[in-house]
């Protein structure tokens, strides 16, 4: 029987920006270390995903040991901005709901109002321990959540990119695929499994780390946004739409919330436990 690892960490500090794939990171309550800390609001308050901005996907958010990010775009100057200093709370809404953050630095309001061509700004996540908890119809008591949509991590299978490509191939959108698992913006990638064995996984051991199993991940628009070009298709919608359909989500993927922290590495042997 092969053995489960993974094969590939991603770490997103700004919502919806493209991150980095450290070797190892921390598990903290509410997600990988440094995992989704930071977000972009426009005017009203709202946070602003690829969903409505897929030109995102094109920037980059690289963690610093301060807590801070260096942004960088074609066409930008790299910018720095660190952690804000402890300051008045600013309401935030993602889904209809209100997180309370705290307002960045000019410097980073002023980077990505000039990328998106309108008046954007940055927040942080200051203490994710008491200000999201986790939805809850599916939370433990006393869980809680970064800026993530709803959980604190994402694991997903190479084996279900594989056979999820392989539907690709054979439906109306072929020449969309291969897609690449970017497109899904997970948090660890598992080699070894079969296809889509995450779906079953309610305990999983990985690395010093133990973890639940929440739910299945539903799938957006965003999965449909070439983050090489930020131009969108089809797929994997359609395809997800026709085979891969729970509930109510097209899914890809599944939840976790952490039980045991500890460090997670590349190649670090995936353990089910449940």
């Amino acid at each position: 029987m092969t053995t489960m690892r993974v094969q590939e960490l991603h770490v997103h500090p700004v919502k919806s920006v493209a991150g980095t794939s450290p070797d190892e990171v921390a598990v903290e309550p509410w997600g990988l270390a440094g995992d989704r800390r930071w977000a972009v609001i426009d005017s009203e308050g709202r946070i602003v995903t690829q969903r409505e901005q897929p030109r995102l996907a094109l920037a980059t958010a690289r963690p610093l040991e301060s807590g801070g990010v260096a942004l960088s775009a074609p066409g930008l100057a790299t910018t720095v901005v660190e952690p804000p200093a402890p300051g008045p709370l600013e309401p935030v809404v993602l889904f209809g709901k209100k997180i309370d953050t705290v307002v960045a630095d000019g410097a980073g309001h002023a980077w990505f109002s000039e990328y998106l061509g309108f008046a954007a700004r940055l927040v942080h996540l200051d203490d994710p321990a008491v200000r999201r908890p986790v939805d809850p119809d599916y939370a433990l008591p006393g869980e809680t959540v970064s800026l993530a949509d709803a959980y604190p991590l994402l694991v997903a299978t190479q084996a279900s990119l594989d056979a999820l490509n392989e539907l690709v191939a054979q439906g109306d959108h072929s020449a969309e695929g291969p897609l690449p698992m970017n497109r899904f913006r997970p948090n660890v990638v598992v080699s070894g499994a079969e296809a889509w064995a995450e779906d079953a996984w309610t305990r999983v051991a990985i690395g010093d780390a133990v973890f639940r199993g929440v739910r299945e991940c539903g799938r957006c628009v965003i999965t449909t946004t070439d983050q090489r070009t930020a131009e969108r298709g089809k797929e994997p919608l359609k395809t997800l739409a026709k085979h891969r359909r729970i509930g109510k989500s097209l899914a890809f993927g599944r939840m976790l919330a952490p039980v045991e922290l500890g460090t997670v590495r590349v190649g670090d042997e995936v353990r089910v436990l449940g």
